[in-house]
């Protein structure tokens, strides 16, 4: 777990300092990839170009991820929820890692958007998290329980025989559970039904675009 910053400054220059390295791609993994001995797929045209356009938007997804933990862990009320948001991040940052390595695999590439996707999820964050650690952990109950059904459907979407791509999605999604119940037990608020179904629109808008581009 990364030692807490106590002085704004210092937070505000490992914050930007990570941000750039996620806009730019360099991601490293505490974990092995789940995939690795998995064998490859023997995958035509179609089902390569549908497995990548799912493990953008899968990376996509972590890049908001690494976005919404970190503008949450930098104006965090306490240091219990601090660390617990920087405790999620890293884990999620092995998922950007793993989405990254398996795009190169299928021949394919990451978002173009990513920098838009980073700055709109850090806004989200500030935000959630300026209402109060109960909401901005409620945030993330609500956003880990929309992403675990988004992986789901990825596992029913992904080629059968892609079993790297699914052993990927198979752990996030696992994770993510995780990561919900953390937030959960340290106190999270109920989001509001209409506070839901505008991030779900919003997710269908962000999976949408980040297939394609």
């Amino acid at each position: 777990m990364a030692a807490p910053f106590h002085n704004p400054l210092d937070r505000f220059i490992a914050g930007a300092d990570k941000a750039l390295r996620v806009i730019a791609g360099v991601a490293s993994a505490s974990r092995p990839t789940p995939g690795q001995y998995a064998p490859d797929a023997e995958l035509n045209e179609q089902e390569r170009r549908h497995a990548a356009g799912l493990m953008r938007v899968n990376h996509v997804g972590e890049v908001c991820a690494q976005a919404l933990y970190n503008s949450q862990a930098r104006f965090a009320r306490t240091e219990q929820i601090r660390q617990q948001f920087e405790h999620s991040s890293r884990e999620e940052e092995d998922h950007l890692a793993w989405t990254a390595q398996r795009l190169g695999e299928l021949g394919s590439h990451t978002s173009v958007l990513n920098p838009l996707f980073y700055a709109g999820s850090y806004a989200l964050g500030t935000v959630a998290a300026l209402l109060g650690d109960p909401k901005s952990l409620g945030f993330v109950v609500e956003t880990e329980r929309q992403v675990e059904a988004h992986l789901q459907s990825h596992l029913e979407k992904l080629p059968p025989q892609d079993v790297k791509s699914r052993a990927i999605v198979d752990q996030m999604r696992l994770d993510e559970i995780e990561h919900g119940a953390a937030a959960q037990k340290l106190g999270a608020a109920e989001m509001p039904t209409p506070v839901k179904a505008v991030m779900s629109v919003m997710g269908k808008v962000m999976t949408n675009t980040a297939y394609y581009v």
